[in-house]
């Protein structure tokens, strides 16, 4: 029975390929339908010879990575060619994110800097309304010839007058004359107080008529005497064109050393008085610049 079923499973090779025909896919004219793009499969030698390109030592020592098993050069350079173009994106987005983190510090601290100094200015101006920064531009006021004689007289000032710009000196005799003042007035009020200014080099025979506790001058030592105290390092006399005043030189300043003959400028002194006269006296806060120290061409 058993041999009997056996027997007749078995097909002929006719019978399966009428099978097979009868199972494959025909067009409307009734032709069979042939793939038009086959599979294809590497061959045994190109198989082989992949191997040998993942695993020659040349292809391992041109990288300087572990190869990756199983690719060929080309699918490993590919690859790692992606690799490094997504490195490099991310570290442009970490670096484009930095620079905005950065940007954005500096726009705020440069803000609040701005709003700082016009705090500063705001306070300065209840002392000195010059100070002011919202204080009407007096230049407007001016007629045009007005205007005309301000810029003159400005320019005059201004060869005398170290440190103030055109703009400052012609807006302040704008101010004086606005308030009323003559021409000829306004440039003599002008050059006395902006000559006198807190940081000003002040002509030595004008110290009397500065109501500051700290000016600063420049001129030549004179002559140095002995000291009559231990405390006191140098005295002697400091003039210029205007006068000469009396210098002390306290032992606790530290300041550099003074000769007779010298150059200087003392910057910071403290004012006083001596025997009837304005003194000047050297502390820890001034500063003593020798201006022909160190020219060599001398």
């Amino acid at each position: 029975m058993s041999s009997n079923n056996a027997s007749g499973k078995v097909v002929s090779v006719d019978e399966q390929a009428l099978k097979q025909a009868d199972e494959a896919e025909v067009d409307a004219d009734g032709f069979e339908v042939v793939e038009e793009t086959p599979k294809l499969r590497a061959t045994v030698e190109q198989e082989t010879q992949a191997k040998v390109d993942a695993n020659h030592p040349d292809g391992i020592k041109e990288t300087n990575k572990e190869r990756i098993q199983g690719a060929t050069l080309e699918q490993e350079e590919r690859i790692r060619a992606q690799e490094a173009e997504l490195e490099r994106i991310s570290v442009r987005a970490k670096v484009s994110k930095q620079d905005g983190r950065a940007k954005r510090a500096r726009d705020i601290a440069a803000e609040r800097s701005k709003e700082r100094r016009r705090e500063f200015q705001r306070r300065a101006a209840s002392v000195d309304p010059m100070a002011d920064p919202e204080r009407p531009d007096a230049r407007e006021e001016l007629s045009q010839d007005e205007l005309a004689s301000v810029n003159k007289q400005t320019k005059r000032l201004s060869e005398k007058l170290d440190g103030w710009t055109k703009a400052a000196i012609s807006r302040r005799l704008a101010e004086r004359v606005v308030e009323g003042a003559s021409l000829m007035s306004a440039v003599v009020g002008v050059h006395e107080e902006l000559q006198t200014a807190p940081g000003q080099v002040i002509p030595i025979g004008e110290l009397e008529d500065v109501n500051r506790k700290e000016v600063s001058i420049s001129g030549r030592v004179d002559t140095l005497w002995e000291p009559s105290h231990p405390s006191i390092a140098q005295v002697g006399l400091i003039e210029d064109e205007s006068g000469r005043t009396r210098v002390t030189v306290w032992e606790n300043s530290n300041a550099p050393w003074m000769e007779e003959g010298e150059q200087v400028c003392i910057r910071g002194a403290a004012r006083n008085w001596y025997e009837g006269r304005v003194s000047l006296a050297v502390t820890g806060w001034s500063t003593i610049l020798f201006p022909e120290r160190g020219r060599w061409w001398e």
